[in-house]
């Protein structure tokens, strides 16, 4: 068996291996109840091997949406369609994760594919079009082109902290297995921890312990709330790529401070805010994974540009990271976690991964061709 194919336990959760799917923002909700579209998206990945599907970035207030098609889990009414995902995912052999956000001064944005709020009279009706003032730690705008957001004050950092337990017991009775807490990619949370968007002078401000002490507040009542045989993952910006700003050295520290909270597992990823300059590439955020595992001595996952079989291999066989985490190489191939297997192994055992719907098709055509092309 390839260490890729190896079963993960995190709790009372064993992932059957070590393949999971990044959460996607769709832009595909309206008011932020999720529909056929997320449930097919997300179900194909299940069909295609992976051990754990992670649902995209889930608004726990309604200002907290990146945008007004995003989906969110404020109110209970959005269990049920949640809860029907859930149950196709466990059907076909995934665990179900949800990441729970807020995207502060990154909020009410428009849609990525149409650049601006273009949108006709009639299309602002068929898309559920909603517009809002977003908040932040300060009153900063995250770039030109982005809205001047509120600063947020005692009672504004109350209502976000109890709308993400809110929001995490309404997953537990929509039958989700994992909650990754998102601080990274410059929304809420990575507001709060990096010095180049928060500006506070209070408690929640200057230090780094006082930029820490929101996000942790909110891991800490997160994790009193999710049950405690159940995982808590949290992904980070392990470095903002600016110069002055957050640092791998200080996501280490933060890991730490997760770990002592509860959380489960880091989510390595980086980046998020207007001026970085991150050296892309294949693997590129590797080696920040590596640090803050090694670092912190706490699980991660690896992600971004992470494509081939034998890479995920070889940074499981380092010991970089837990877990192999794929967005955009799981939209070319939902197929991707069986077809690494097929790569790594090889043996006709491989094809009952596939579902059975497919798997003895798949077989008898390879066997036509005299193997995998």
């Amino acid at each position: 068996m390839s260490l890729l194919s190896s079963p993960f336990p995190l709790r009372d959760l064993v992932l059957k291996n070590r393949a999971i799917v990044a959460p996607m923002c769709q832009y595909s909700a309206r008011h932020g109840f999720v529909n056929d579209w997320h449930l097919v998206h997300l179900g194909r990945f299940a069909l295609g091997g992976f051990s754990l599907v992670i649902v995209e970035a889930t608004g726990v207030t309604p200002e907290g949406r990146i945008t007004y098609a995003c989906p969110g889990l404020w109110e209970d009414a959005q269990i049920a369609p949640m809860k029907r995902i859930v149950d196709f995912l466990h059907a076909n052999g995934a665990a179900a994760g949800i990441q729970l956000a807020h995207a502060g001064r990154k909020a009410s944005s428009p849609l990525p594919w149409r650049g601006s709020f273009n949108e006709t009279d009639a299309e602002k009706a068929a898309l559920a079009f909603e517009d809002w003032t977003p908040v932040a730690p300060s009153a900063e705008r995250h770039a030109a082109s982005y809205k001047l957001p509120e600063a947020l004050d005692a009672v504004g950092l109350a209502r976000i902290r109890d709308g993400f337990v809110a929001a995490a017991r309404r997953a537990e009775t929509a039958g989700f297995d994992v909650i990754e807490i998102h601080s990274a990619h410059g929304y809420l949370l990575n507001q709060f921890l990096s010095p180049v968007a928060n500006r506070r002078t209070d408690s929640y401000g200057g230090s780094l312990a006082n930029r820490m002490r929101f996000p942790l507040e909110v891991a800490e009542a997160v994790r009193s709330a999710w049950p405690a045989d159940k995982p808590l993952f949290a992904r980070i910006s392990a470095t903002d790529w600016i110069d002055g700003g957050w640092t791998v050295e200080d996501s280490i520290i933060y890991a730490k401070e997760l770990k002592a909270r509860g959380v489960d597992l880091i989510h390595c990823s980086s980046g998020g805010f207007d001026g970085a300059k991150p050296q892309v590439g294949a693997l590129y955020q590797v080696p920040l994974s590596a640090a803050v595992r090694r670092g912190a001595e706490i699980p991660t996952a690896a992600v971004g540009l992470i494509t081939t079989a034998p890479q995920a291999e070889s940074i499981l066989a380092a010991g970089d990271a837990d877990l192999i985490a794929l967005a955009r190489q799981a939209l070319e191939d939902p197929n991707w976690a069986i077809h690494a297997q097929h790569v790594l192994e090889g043996s006709d055992a491989v094809y009952a991964g596939w579902p059975q719907q497919a798997g003895y098709a798949i077989r008898n055509k390879d066997r036509a061709l005299g193997g995998r092309t």
